[in-house]
């Protein structure tokens, strides 16, 4: 059955962005500082090298995140939230909180801990 449905809506345009797992972890990470890509893939369990630079170009087309590019031998990269990846900050705390009040798993996670009020960047 084909859809008929001509334009989408802003529920549709969101899940193209946010719905895809590794898209969310990276933005979880990237939430309280820069961090380079093998940081970067150093705290993210199970994604390879293509599959991380896969995601990090489609958050930075739709402008989610920022890669900054120093001029160095050899060059250093560096991945941040925009000011429109910030403003997704208050949902991914929604999340963890109903993922903490629905989905109980029996242990803690730290790395998914809420960061300190001192460790939040507010630049």
């Amino acid at each position: 059955m084909k859809c008929e449905k001509t334009s989408k809506c802003s529920i549709d345009s969101i899940v193209d962005i946010l719905g895809s797992k590794w898209n969310l972890i990276i933005i979880w990470h990237l939430r309280t500082k820069k961090l380079r890509f093998t940081e970067l893939q150093g705290r993210m369990c199970g994604v390879n090298s293509k599959t991380l630079t896969t995601h990090l170009r489609d958050l930075e087309r739709h402008a989610i995140i920022g890669r900054e590019v120093y001029p160095e031998v050899p060059p250093r990269v560096e991945y941040s939230l925009s000011e429109r990846g910030k403003a997704l900050q208050p949902i991914m705390e929604a999340m963890l909180e109903w993922g903490g009040k629905y989905l109980q798993t029996g242990q803690e996670d730290s790395r998914c801990m809420r960061p300190s009020k001192k460790t939040v960047r507010k630049s």
